[in-house]
């Protein structure tokens, strides 16, 4: 079990320097980042960019791998994105992890002033985004005319160190946003769905992970061949209020085949509310929970 935590892009760098620092020197082995431009309640208050804020953490950090949670077509192109992409893995020397999910409704749909997707067609548009981003990254220039995107010799040179890319961590839930896993995933990323308890939302982790695999088997893969990352804190109980809390959501989660987990960093109020001496307590248990 590999044991991931995301920090929030709310802090002034003077903050969050030492956070991604701490994040490698606790143990964790990758640390992810919201890609949004602003996320649910939170968009009143300090908020800023995942692009540059994975390139600062890639200067303090030397071990760690670095994600996107999740980069979506929301405000993203996939011309520009490439180039983003390929820049980010260079300064990390290879340790981008590429989480890619379809966008969803909220301020990130909203602020440009587009209208709303109905969820068919953000899928539709994802389908569209991940087959045009992994053409451009694995070719030294593409030309593209599509439903949603349009590209004239788009350059991709040096290409990205982690070849033929940084793997795609695809978010998925449903049925066809699953099927878009098992065609261009290196890894699959999940939520699972709202529930009101605890023990309903495992148990409906579990139907996914069913659903999951017999996906993979549709596509002519192993279920075993793509690691699956599982986002704890969208479960009613956050991960991070307790070490037991903790230890008991890996176990669950590794029971039920999960490759990766990925915790919070706690703040102080709102989403994730915690203490960092959890956190603190937390990080002298990973080596046996890694082992595990």
């Amino acid at each position: 079990m590999r044991i991931g935590i995301a920090i929030l892009p709310d802090q002034r760098w003077s903050v969050s320097a030492d956070r991604w620092r701490r994040a490698e020197e606790y143990g964790f082995d990758h640390a992810w980042t919201y890609d949004h431009l602003g996320w649910r309640d939170l968009i009143d208050g300090p908020w800023f960019d995942a692009v540059p804020t994975l390139t600062a953490a890639a200067t303090v950090t030397t071990r760690i791998r670095l994600g996107t949670y999740v980069a979506s077509p929301n405000f993203r192109h996939p011309v520009h994105f490439a180039r983003e992409v390929t820049a980010l893995d260079d300064i990390s020397a290879g340790r981008l992890l590429l989480g890619l999910g379809a966008g969803g409704t909220g301020f990130d749909s909203a602020v440009l002033g587009e209208p709303e997707l109905t969820p068919r067609r953000r899928v539709d548009r994802f389908a569209e985004f991940l087959d045009l981003l992994a053409t451009i990254l694995a070719n030294p220039a593409t030309t593209w005319k599509g439903e949603w995107y349009q590209a004239v010799d788009a350059r991709s040179i040096p290409g990205p160190l982690q070849q033929p890319r940084p793997p795609f961590i695809v978010a998925a839930n449903g049925p066809r946003t699953l099927r878009l896993a098992a065609r261009h995933g290196d890894g699959w990323v999940t939520t699972g769905p709202q529930a009101d308890d605890a023990e309903s939302w495992w148990r409906a982790i579990a139907e996914l992970v069913g659903r999951f695999e017999e996906t993979m088997a549709g596509a002519g893969r192993s279920p075993e061949a793509m690691p699956r990352y599982l986002n704890l804190d969208s479960s009613p109980v956050y991960s991070m209020s307790s070490v037991d809390a903790f230890t008991d959501a890996i176990g669950r989660a590794a029971a039920l085949g999960f490759t990766d987990a990925i915790t919070h960093w706690p703040r102080k109020s709102s989403w994730y509310a915690g203490d960092e001496k959890v956190l603190e307590a937390v990080a002298t248990v990973l080596p046996t929970l890694r082992a595990n």
